[in-house]
């Protein structure tokens, strides 16, 4: 596995690899409508490019394949942390939560804080305030 900073050239894989997380991990959790309208199967991709561009974006490449990704913004904001359903439960998420908080703290950031979703929020719980 690899980490690295996020490049446009990833943005088509990152759209999918989101859309699979939301729509396999998340669906005991949310209705059909509520997935749809996360992860939408035709998402606002100058919005997700600004985003990621605007934030500090790693992702996670295993075979050249990107397999995780995550970002936090300057003032703190863990704005997303995915992994692509086939890599759960391996160490990837802690992997880019640590780096990005290693990121965070060099910034001066104290902590990182998110919104986080029913289905992450044990996760999460260990790396950032939840709101």
């Amino acid at each position: 596995m690899k980490t690295r900073l996020y490049k446009q050239s990833d943005l088509d894989s990152i759209l999918k690899l989101f859309y699979d997380n939301i729509h396999t991990v998340c669906v005991n959790d949310y209705t059909l409508e509520q997935l749809d309208a996360w992860a939408p199967k035709n998402p606002d991709i100058y919005r997700w490019q600004a985003s990621l561009n605007r934030n500090h974006t790693l992702v996670v490449e295993k075979e050249s394949q990107i397999i995780g990704f995550g970002d936090v913004g300057e003032t703190g904001y863990l704005d997303r942390l995915y992994v692509h359903p086939d890599y759960l439960h391996q160490g990837i998420a802690s992997l880019i939560a640590q780096q990005l908080e290693k990121y965070a703290k060099a910034k001066g950031i104290a902590f990182m804080n998110t919104a986080a979703s029913v289905t992450s929020q044990p996760f999460l719980k260990k790396w950032v305030m939840l709101f």
